[in-house]
């Protein structure tokens, strides 16, 4: 058994010092945050679940990155710390734009849609985020509600969830 190929030399300059430019390594993390991002705006809303489709697209690139720069496939480590420092940085600018630049929010964030308003089903919107009359009434009873009847408005919010508000009972 050969184990001289497992104990050969370090080639630091490789580990160490990208093959590419570090400008270029900033914008292709950049254009892959905003591709990914437009993307996952697009198509992602009630698949989220609990997390933005912001963290989705920071913990699944930084971890592509990060993978790609450990397993020295096509980044030294340098290069795949510039990656990964491009994409936390353009989340936290989009979070921080978000919070300060309204015409930013709204442009970025999903707004609420209207599910159930006054005890009728808006099947309209249910079709427009293919949620299902089943679906709808599981996140209903998860809440405590049986009846859409005692319901006043359903949203299905920016993150997935499904508030509720209900119809006061007139006791």
């Amino acid at each position: 058994m050969n184990l001289e190929p497992y104990f050969s030399p370090v080639n630091w300059a490789e580990i160490l010092f990208p093959t590419e430019s570090i400008l270029e390594t900033v914008v292709r993390a950049t254009m892959m945050y905003f591709i990914i991002f437009v993307l996952l705006r697009i198509v992602l809303r009630r698949q989220v679940g609990g997390l933005g489709t912001s963290d989705i697209l920071v913990v699944v690139l930084v971890a592509e990155i990060a993978g790609n720069g450990i397993t020295a496939d096509s980044y030294s480590v340098i290069g795949g710390a510039v990656s990964v420092a491009t994409v936390l940085f353009w989340a936290y600018v989009i979070e921080w734009l978000q919070y300060h630049v309204p015409f930013v929010e709204r442009l970025t964030r999903e707004p609420k849609l209207k599910l159930i308003a006054d005890g009728k089903l808006l099947r309209r919107n249910m079709r427009i985020e293919l949620v299902t009359e089943e679906e709808l009434m599981v996140q209903l009873r998860k809440q405590g509600v049986d009846d859409c009847a005692k319901v006043k408005a359903a949203y299905l919010e920016a993150d997935g969830s499904v508030s509720v508000v209900r119809v006061k009972d007139e006791d």
